[in-house]
């Protein structure tokens, strides 16, 4: 799922390609995309994009006339730039939206399609999409530490609840704990003011970090790379492999669909987490 870094630089792309730009035609071919019937879509057609904004993990596009498109792009979905007029791709494709200068397309992979767009006019429809979460690049030690303490979390789970920080989701979540020599299942009640801050560290060093990457992966063109498994990453996605800091081999904990990864010797002093797939197997 695109997550914080990943959604910067796709509004960052979009206002270079489309910002002030007339949307000519909006092309949805997928029942499922919609999410709202009022305004219609075709009332933003013939209108100037004239902003873009970030909520959590949803891109807002700003229309004339006080009119907000929210894209969630969930798991798969993605954004594609093609010529003018191109198709909405069979059986992945869910949307085109033409511009003078070229055509974005939305596209899922998968059988289950759960990318949604919302239309909205005025800003008060968008408070449904805010979860409530803290900026963690705009909140300040102060406020990072009190989000996390509202609830007794694990780090995981703290990281990646849209309502405590938002933003950030399973990819960024084992690349911020790794950096910040932090277990993920410890509980957010039993860190000290000494952990919150190293984790604040982390977390802003982390976001930044890849926030440029792929910044200076994507140059002036427009994102076709997005994913969440990156060579350069420490641990996420690197399951059995070295850890770049210590050599010691990554591990796994899955739980139903997710899988956080981490490193044993770097974040919970040689202590093996319980991965309940694998018991699971081996009790099977």
């Amino acid at each position: 799922m695109p997550e914080l870094p990943d959604v910067v630089v796709y509004l960052e792309a979009l206002e270079r390609f489309v910002g002030g730009r007339r949307l000519e035609k909006a092309r949805v071919v997928s029942f499922s995309l919609l999410r709202t019937f009022d305004p219609p879509l075709s009332e933003v057609e013939g209108r100037r994009v004239v902003g873009f904004h970030r909520i959590g993990k949803r891109l807002v596009v700003e229309i004339e006339g006080d009119l907000f498109l929210v894209f969630h792009l969930m798991i798969a979905g993605r954004f594609r730039w093609r010529k003018r007029g191109a198709p909405v791709p069979k059986r992945v494709g869910h949307a085109a939206f033409d511009f003078p200068n070229g055509t974005l397309v939305l596209t899922e992979q998968g059988t289950k399609k759960r990318a949604s767009l919302h239309v909205h006019r005025g800003e008060k429809g968008l408070t449904i999409h805010d979860r409530g979460g803290v900026e963690p690049l705009e909140a300040d030690p102060e406020a990072f530490a009190r989000a996390l303490r509202r609830e007794n979390r694990t780090l995981k789970r703290a990281l990646t609840d849209q309502r405590i920080l938002s933003g950030i989701g399973n990819a960024y979540s084992d690349e911020i704990l790794h950096r910040a020599g932090l277990s993920p299942v410890t509980l957010t009640s039993r860190l000290d003011d000494g952990a919150i801050d190293q984790l604040y560290k982390a977390t802003i060093f982390t976001l930044t970090e890849w926030v440029q990457r792929l910044r200076n992966e994507v140059g002036d063109g427009f994102p076709e790379k997005v994913t969440a498994f990156r060579p350069e990453m420490a641990v996420h996605g690197k399951y059995r492999q070295p850890c770049p800091v210590c050599g010691d081999q990554v591990r796994r904990i899955v739980n139903a669909s997710n899988e956080t990864n981490y490193c044993a010797t770097c974040q919970t002093k040689g202590k093996i987490l319980a991965d309940r797939a694998l018991s699971r197997l081996l009790k099977t």
